[in-house]
């Protein structure tokens, strides 16, 4: 019995923790590419060519994750108002 221990949680209604990176919200994913844009641009100013350009080249996959998210919720969004429940209503 002492083997089973590891389905005790589970027993209890204990769920594990899901990933949560992808409950980053659309506005920190802007504000983190803004950033990083910024802080390369700081860097490049004042020299430090290396730095800036891998702190910068982080901007456009955090940029374009956030503009993926925000797609796919207005998509989400726009499908869940024109579905139908399948009963039409003819009057």
């Amino acid at each position: 019995m002492e083997d089973l221990k590891f389905i005790d949680p589970l027993l209890h209604g204990i769920k594990p923790e899901t990933n949560t990176l992808s409950n980053i919200s659309v506005k920190h994913l802007v504000c983190a590419g803004l950033g990083s844009l910024l802080a390369g641009a700081v860097l490049k100013k004042t020299g430090h060519t290396t730095s800036a350009a891998i702190v910068g080249s982080l901007a456009v996959p955090l940029l374009t994750t956030a503009c993926y998210k925000q797609i796919a919720k207005s998509y989400k969004a726009k499908k869940e108002s024109n579905d139908s429940s399948g009963i039409e209503y003819n009057h």
